[in-house]
């Protein structure tokens, strides 16, 4: 009973920050999208508030192309910026090497939370040249100037300031601090071009330097997805003065509106308090890795609506690692049940709700998705498969016909969540049965401590039993950290 996917994205509705209205990605029957996502800024280990936002956006891209839409997913890195090189500095290396190193951890990491790879992972010092013309056009408008320490955007040349994040411009001014450069016209006047001879720099037509940290997205962004993008991303931190600031100087650059819609994903707080490196409290997507896996980290990270909060406590991920443990299960039991393999297969007399309960948990799912990515009440449906199969499975009623198309299902949805049980080759799955059967023939002969022995050694290979009426079943577990501590 798979569904085809096929409705188009006309069916999907993301909130956008700036209208705070409702409206398809890929506006008027098109079949693509295009989505700019804020990457990383490559001076330390990527943390999970970055993981919530990037698998967000992952989970949107593959709903997308469920539904029959290209989406085309561009996500910068940010490889020259203050803080890397004070970072290089401090480790007496250069800028170059370290942005090379946390890129590389970047791509290892993301690649084992199972997140699709971006059509572009462009950086900042390969577009030097672009976001030198994207000044230079702003000069000629009249709304970049020189000062003595740089080239500023002249805020007050764009009348919409503000419109993202609902800031005004004189309360912004009322309670900015006094800059440095006091050539500056304006405080809320943002650089573009900061002078600097040192390492790294770049020639310009104003002096050597590098460029501001908001120019690098809007050159980049314009460069590889156009003057307007279908959805652009990134965490809420980056509303103002990021977005904000993006908005300015690519609308005025182009007349145009620079992003249809604006997606926002909440912060992850520790203990409900903001990640914070003076409060000693961020989480290395590295370290949430080891200690919880790749699985458990989505189901963590999907566990909430986007836009809201969520808080990374041992509490909730335990209440994440459970959900997994569940859907094992529930994988590997419609697998036996359609194998007939695992000690004496499925078979069971069935129950005549199920296929009405599965139709409507798909319904929901996609509905959820549907509806502005409530990545929680998808998950919610598809625990309600996960349950409903475990419970057929453990009464003996779970009939191998539904147990198909339940398990093609639930294949779908966690493929569409970015889940993903751990490949069993058949050799592996051939060898767990002929271990689970010689087990239970010691059983019969009740040679119990031979049996108990055989078990142990299957849990050695995370494969844990569950012993039914008429048949055992077996379930190869993810190995995950946070239980060995328990």
């Amino acid at each position: 009973m798979t569904t085809d996917g096929g409705n188009g994205a006309g069916s999907i509705a993301i909130r956008d920050t700036l209208s705070g209205k409702r409206s398809s990605p890929s506006g008027q029957g098109s079949d693509t999208v295009s989505i700019y996502l804020c990457g990383v800024t490559v001076y330390d280990d990527a943390h999970i508030g970055h993981a919530r936002t990037i698998i967000t956006f992952d989970v949107l891209r593959r709903h997308l192309e469920y539904r029959g839409i290209r989406a085309t997913m561009v996500q910068n890195f940010t490889d020259v910026d203050d803080k890397i090189i004070a970072r290089a500095r401090d480790e007496g290396v250069q800028a170059s090497e370290l942005g090379e190193r946390y890129i590389k951890r970047y791509h290892e990491e993301f690649e084992r939370l199972n997140v699709l790879r971006a059509d572009s992972y462009p950086r900042a010092t390969e577009h030097i040249q672009d976001i030198i013309g994207f000044i230079t056009n702003l000069i000629e408008k009249g709304a970049a100037y020189v000062a003595k320490n740089g080239v500023y955007f002249a805020v007050s040349e764009f009348a919409q300031y503000g419109k993202l994040s609902g800031k005004k411009t004189d309360q912004l001014r009322s309670g900015a601090r006094i800059e440095i450069d006091e050539a500056k016209r304006d405080p809320l006047d943002f650089a573009l071009w900061k002078f600097d001879a040192g390492d790294p720099s770049w020639d310009s037509p104003w002096g050597a330097g590098r460029p501001g940290w908001h120019i690098e997205c809007s050159a980049m962004s314009t460069k590889y997805l156009g003057d307007c993008i279908d959805v652009h991303g990134g965490g809420r931190d980056l509303i103002f003065p990021h977005h904000e600031n993006e908005i300015a100087q690519s609308e005025t650059r182009t007349g145009r509106m620079f992003a249809r819609i604006w997606m926002h994903v909440g912060m992850v707080t520790i203990g409900g308090e903001k990640m914070s490196k003076s409060l000693g409290n961020i989480r290395s997507v590295g370290r949430a890795l080891e200690d919880w896996g790749p699985n458990v980290i989505r189901l963590f990270c999907l566990s909430g609506h986007y836009s809201k909060p969520v808080d990374y406590s041992d509490e909730n991920l335990r209440e994440s690692l459970a959900r997994w443990r569940q859907i094992e299960a529930c994988h590997y039991e419609l697998m036996h049940a359609t194998r007939g393999a695992g000690g004496g297969g499925g078979g069971g007399p069935g129950d005549a709700g199920a296929a009405g309960r599965l139709a409507d948990a798909v319904v929901r799912f996609d509905a959820a998705l549907d509806d502005d990515l409530n990545t929680h009440l998808a998950v919610s449906a598809l625990m309600d498969v996960v349950s409903d199969a475990n419970a057929l499975a453990a009464g003996g009623a779970l009939d191998p016909g539904w147990a198909a198309d339940a398990g093609a299902e639930l294949s779908r949805m966690s493929r569409t969540l970015g889940l993903r049980v751990p490949d069993m080759d058949p050799a592996e799955a051939a060898a767990v049965d002929s271990e689970v059967e010689a087990r239970n023939g010691l059983r019969r002969q009740g040679r119990y401590e031979e049996a108990d022995a055989a078990r142990d050694r299957l849990r050695e290979l995370h494969v844990e039993l569950f012993d039914r009426r008429d048949k055992t079943v077996w379930v190869k577990r993810e190995k995950i950290g946070a239980d060995a501590k328990n």
